[in-house]
C-alpha cells in the first residue's frame, strides 16, 4: 500500500510541474500576441457575373441508356474458406486451410464453426472437414 501512495504522490507532482509549465507558456504567448485591433467593417466582393451557358441541341440532351452491371457480391472470409474445402476432395485440415486462406487458427475455427452450424460444412474426423 505504501508503494502506491509513493508513485500517486511521484503521479501528482509531475502533473503540478507540468501545469506551472503551462502556465508559464500561457503568458508568454498572452505578452507576445499582438493587441487585438477594433473590428473593420468588411469589404463588399464583387459581384462576379455568371457565364451564359451555351444551348443544349437536341443531339445532347439525349440520355444515352447506359448498360449497368450487376454488383459485385463481397467474397467474405467464410465464402474463401468454403471454397477452399470444397475444392478438397478426401478434406482439408485446420492447418492446411490456414495456410491456404491466410487466415490465423483462431478466425479458422471461428469460420469452421460458423459454417458446420449452418450446415454447409461437416466434420469428416477432427480438424478435418468436408463439403456437406
Amino acid at each position: 500500500m505504501k508503494e502506491i501512495d509513493v508513485v500517486i504522490k511521484t503521479v501528482v507532482d509531475g502533473l503540478r510541474t507540468i501545469a506551472q509549465g503551462v502556465e508559464k507558456i500561457a503568458e508568454k504567448l498572452e505578452e507576445s500576441a499582438p493587441k487585438a485591433e477594433p473590428e473593420r467593417k468588411a469589404k463588399a466582393k464583387p459581384v462576379r457575373k455568371a457565364k451564359a451557358k451555351p444551348k443544349k441541341t437536341a443531339a445532347i440532351s439525349k440520355k444515352v441508356a447506359s448498360k449497368k452491371t450487376p454488383a459485385r457480391k463481397k467474397v467474405t472470409a467464410a465464402d474463401s474458406v468454403l471454397a477452399v474445402i470444397s475444392r478438397s476432395k478426401k478434406g482439408i485440415d485446420s492447418a492446411t486451410l490456414a495456410e491456404k486462406t491466410g487466415f490465423d487458427k483462431k478466425k479458422i475455427a471461428n469460420l469452421v464453426f460458423k459454417l458446420s452450424k449452418q450446415g454447409k460444412i461437416k466434420s469428416i474426423s477432427r480438424g478435418v472437414y468436408t463439403k456437406a
